[in-house]
Parts: structure tokens; C-alpha cells; sequence
């Protein structure tokens, strides 16, 4: 498990806690893969009924570590983008159990994105979000390509996924994708509150019932996949590589 990530397990829920604020809680390949494990390890566990996700407080993720990201996403042309990023993805659409965001500030990138894959969505006034893909040259990932005009609609996917808009906490409500706001710095204990209620309720019917609002988890991979597949193309576009020089630049100005 990776110094970066901490996960406990409390009652019959599962947190996970990004841990690396110097950086933003950007996510290195290492916190996808321990993301992905504590996902994949509450599935087969009836004593897990819940499952949160929060960045601690004052922020969420600054999405990927870009420098992590660019080293081990384009090692191969056959794999277009780093595999235990895709492995949290297909986690996040396998996954059965309730999951709750707790957003206390930036989500950036597939911050925002995995937030799609969520049940309930917390965020306090500070919370902003935002999909830039399109200032680097990239395309949507995480199906959220597919997830995003559904819960919002195409405008307002169209100005968050194409134009790179950010959203506010009130925005994202109004959008749909955030349940509440909560005062800064509460957003987990209110995450918590949350999570108790659903571990109250009967857990085969609250199983079946989200398994009747969710998409299948075979179309949400087709779109994690077929969006992977663009993403890498894009990655060795000279648009994109372009996009990333600049970045770096500026970062060292």
C-alpha cells in the first residue's frame, strides 16, 4: 500500500483517504493501484457495506501526476495509457458496493470524472471541477464521455468535457452530479453520516436497487476502453505534445 493512500475500515465502511498534499493528491500509478485494490478487495467482503472516497480536508485531487502520468503512459504503443490507471477505472465500473466522495476543494481531471461512478457526492463551498483534458490535447476518460450527458445533458457536458469549463459546488449541484454542500472541512464527517444511513438499510435490497439505477459494467468498460484507445493516440498527437511542453514550461518559469 502506497505511503500516499490510507485506508481504514470503520463500522461496515471502507475510506479511503488520498494522502499526499504537498502534490495535491495527484495520483501517481501507485495510488491507482492501492485505489484499486481496497475497490476490488470490499467486493467479495459482506462485512464492507459502503465504500468512501475523500481527499481529506481542503482538497480533493489535482488528478494525474502529470510527470508519473507522462512517464509510464506512453511506454507503448499498444498500451495507450498507464495500466493501473485503467485498472482503477475498471475497478470504479465493477465495483457493487454504495460509494461516497467527499470533495473538499479541487478536483481536477479524473478527480471530477470518477465522481460519475459515485452514489453520493458531498462538497463543501471550496470544491470546484474540472475536466481540462482539451487544453492538453486530450479526450475525456473514465466513460466520462458517456456518464456525463446523462446525469447533466449534453450542454453543459459539451462546456465541461470540450470547452474545459470548471464547475463550482453550486454549479455541479444544479448539474447533478453533487448530492449537498457541506461546510469546508466537514465533507467527510458528513460522508460518514451518510454512509451509516445507507449501512442501515437492508444490504441485498440496496444491492439490487443500485444495480437497477447503474449502467451495466460491460458498457461502462466498452467506453473506458474505447476512450483509453484515443486518449494514447492523443497522447503522441503533436497537439498534445505541444500542449505538455508548454505545461512543463510554465511549471519551471
Amino acid at each position: 500500500m502506497t505511503g500516499h493512500l490510507i485506508v481504514t475500515d470503520e463500522d461496515a465502511t471502507r475510506v479511503i483517504t488520498l494522502r499526499r498534499p504537498q502534490k495535491k493528491n495527484a495520483l501517481t500509478q501507485d495510488m491507482y493501484l492501492a485505489m484499486s485494490e481496497a475497490i476490488n478487495s470490499a467486493q467479495d467482503n459482506a462485512a464492507i457495506r459502503c465504500i468512501i472516497i475523500t481527499g481529506g480536508s481542503g482538497v480533493f485531487t489535482a488528478g494525474n501526476d502529470l510527470e508519473d502520468f507522462l512517464k509510464d503512459g506512453t511506454a507503448s504503443g499498444d498500451q495507450p495509457r498507464a495500466s493501473n490507471a485503467i485498472t482503477f477505472l475498471h475497478a470504479l465500473a465493477n465495483n457493487a458496493k454504495p460509494i461516497i466522495a467527499a470533495v473538499d476543494g479541487i478536483a481536477i481531471g479524473v478527480g471530477t470524472t470518477m465522481l460519475f461512478h459515485c452514489d453520493y457526492v458531498l462538497a463543501s463551498p471550496t470544491a470546484t471541477f474540472s475536466t481540462p483534458f482539451i487544453h492538453l490535447g486530450l479526450v475525456p476518460e473514465g466513460a466520462s464521455s458517456l456518464l456525463m450527458p446523462l446525469t447533466m445533458g449534453h450542454q453543459r457536458a459539451f462546456a465541461t468535457l470540450v470547452m474545459g469549463r470548471t464547475m463550482n459546488a453550486t454549479e455541479a449541484r444544479e448539474a447533478g452530479f453533487v448530492n449537498t454542500i457541506v461546510a469546508p472541512g466537514h465533507t467527510e464527517a458528513e460522508a460518514r453520516k451518510v454512509a451509516r444511513e445507507i449501512c442501515a438499510l437492508p444490504a441485498e435490497a440496496v444491492a439490487i436497487s443500485r444495480k437497477l439505477l447503474k449502467l451495466p459494467p460491460e458498457q461502462l468498460i466498452q467506453r473506458i476502453n474505447q476512450e483509453s484507445a484515443l486518449f494514447g493516440e492523443r497522447m503522441r498527437s503533436e497537439e498534445a505534445v505541444n500542449a505538455f511542453k508548454a505545461f512543463f514550461a510554465r511549471k519551471r518559469a
